[in-house]
């Protein structure tokens, strides 16, 4: 079962987007103007005769091969997999292009327009909004700023569900750390055994 071209087609043209079709590749290519990538290209791409599903940005990072982050650049990118859905990056060390994807296999199902479209608005938000500042600040720092900022989400997510467990715990941590800080009892004087 899988997917067609032409149902994907069907898709871009259901939200006016402007594609190619190059049946020949059995993919399609279109792109997105964005914020933070100059050319946004985006590849849709079937294998396995429509049985399994990739779409990515190639060429999303370039500089990476000799760079001097390389690792925190690297290590960025398994962050941002890790703390997203979906999203996926790959590095070619031959080249050093970086792409980044959303695959999956399709096997006997179909492709449905719903979830195409999220992992089409997906990518584009992921990579563009989240993914690109984030990678050029590590580019330019060597240091990942999107811990912090996962930090802080994680501790706004805490308040709105829980109101008031930060003051809890933000005295929990005080008292802990003043606890660290006492010296230990001399043995001197203690008769108690």
């Amino acid at each position: 079962m899988g997917a067609t071209l032409q149902q994907i087609a069907g898709y871009l043209d259901n939200k006016g987007w402007k594609y190619k079709l190059d049946e020949d590749e059995c993919r399609i290519l279109t792109g997105v103007y964005a914020e933070n990538i100059q050319e946004f290209l985006i590849v849709i791409q079937l294998e396995e005769d429509g049985e399994f599903f990739e779409l990515f940005a190639p060429r999303v990072l370039s500089g990476v091969n000799n760079h001097p982050h390389k690792a925190a650049i690297l290590q960025a990118m398994l962050c941002i997999s890790w703390e997203t859905k979906m999203l996926q990056w790959e590095y070619d060390p031959s080249d050093g292009e970086i792409r980044a994807i959303i695959e999956f296999p399709l096997e006997d199902s179909t492709l449905t327009e719903r979830q195409f479209n999220r992992c089409l608005f997906s990518l584009v938000e992921l990579v563009d909004e989240i993914a690109l500042p984030r990678l050029k600040t590590v580019m330019e720092t060597g240091e990942d700023p999107g811990d912090v900022a996962e930090g802080e989400r994680l501790l706004l997510k805490l308040q709105e569900e829980a109101p008031g467990l930060l003051d809890v715990l933000e005295r929990a941590m005080e008292a802990r750390k003043r606890r660290g800080r006492l010296l230990p009892p001399s043995d001197e004087g203690n008769d108690e055994a």
